[in-house]
């Protein structure tokens, strides 16, 4: 049984070998179901230099259709970041704007860093398991975070327990103490088991959250009955609660965890409806309104580009999609239903569903 960063070390290994031209067909066979699901926008999380020059490779060629974004890992990919750096200028279609770092495991694989104990621990493990970080020192990841905040790179940072949001809010009012305050737009990736401090934390400090709400429909139950409870997890990446603090968010699928499927992402942050068709935290479903605004407005914010996409204005950019149905006024539990029926990128025609 390999777990987290031995899972990715073993992979990054068999990556090595795999030839560059079947990489570049992976990467086109992944935006094709980005583009088919209506995706303008999207990011290489935790990416190796490797990976990162795959993608400028197809760019120069003129194989993205889309805007992609590369955020390799800070924790070993921090050299080639000094060498490069980020931007926030897109060279035919692709840039890197910033550095990952992951701080702990999922809540479905109770691998997540909480700071009580889960319901029901894995095997092997005594009652009192809480999971565990990813990185053991909590000064190691301070200075990843000061590194990045003094050469100006957005940080992504993955982290799904209460102690991993802990731990990373420590590691942010150091680097901020110590490289004073800027528009950072740091990224708190998944954000699963915030508390309601740590909400408050965030607005203080400046940090996005970026919520995984297609959780509760894939694993809500097993959160419910084996991993966190039923109060805890009724309170998974509480949008609601959010709003009430003042607080912009943003939607998220994970790819390859779950297919890239942006209805079904609408659907989940707005109903919280488990596999089960059990609502789960009922008190943090939203409206469908905004729910697409974490989904366009909202992540253009979080990219540092909302003046020129995210909303259809005069001067941005045409980067939209056409649906069959109007998410706004459909029944809630419809808007997993709506199909893309066509894509735009700047205007361009890049993708039209065919009646069969």
């Amino acid at each position: 049984m390999l777990e987290e960063s031995a899972l990715f070390t073993a992979i990054g290994s068999i990556f090595k070998d795999v030839p560059p031209q079947v990489m570049f067909e992976i990467a086109r066979k992944g935006l094709d179901a980005y583009v088919k699901n209506g995706f303008t926008t999207v990011q290489e999380e935790r990416a190796d230099q490797g990976t990162t020059e795959m993608w400028q490779a197809l760019a120069k060629q003129n194989q993205l259709p889309i805007d992609v974004v590369s955020y390799p890992d800070i924790t070993t990919s921090q050299e080639y970041m000094l060498k490069q750096g980020s931007s926030r200028q897109y060279d035919h279609h692709f840039r890197i704007g910033g550095v990952k770092i992951s701080l702990d495991g999922s809540p479905q694989g109770k691998t997540a860093w909480l700071t009580q104990a889960y319901k029901i621990p894995p095997e092997g493990k005594d009652k009192n398991y809480k999971g565990y970080p990813a990185i053991k020192d909590d000064q190691q990841v301070d200075q990843y975070i000061n590194v990045a905040f003094k050469h100006g790179w957005q940080v992504l940072v993955h982290a799904n327990g209460d102690a991993a949001i802990d731990q990373f809010i420590g590691a942010v009012k150091d680097a901020t103490a110590k490289q004073g305050k800027a528009d950072r737009r740091s990224v708190l990736i998944h954000s699963q088991t915030i508390r309601d401090d740590q909400l408050d934390q965030l607005k203080a400090l400046d940090i996005i959250p970026s919520f995984f709400s297609l959780h509760t429909y894939y694993w809500g139950d097993w959160h419910r009955q084996q991993t966190l409870g039923e109060t805890r997890a009724a309170h998974i990446s509480p949008t609601a609660t959010a709003l009430k603090k003042n607080l912009i968010f943003t939607e998220h699928h994970d790819a390859p965890v779950v297919p890239p499927h942006s209805m079904m992402m609408l659907d989940a942050t707005v109903n919280r409806v488990t596999r089960s068709d059990y609502v789960l935290g009922a008190d943090e479903r939203i409206s469908p309104y905004l729910a697409l605004k974490s989904m366009t407005d909202w992540a253009a914010y979080q990219y540092f580009e909302d003046q020129y996409k995210g909303t259809l204005k005069q001067g941005k950019l045409a980067d939209l999609v056409i649906l069959d149905k109007n998410p706004l006024t459909v029944p809630s539990r419809e808007i997993k239903k709506i199909k893309v029926l066509a894509t735009y990128k700047e205007g361009k025609f890049i993708y039209q569903q065919y009646s069969k």
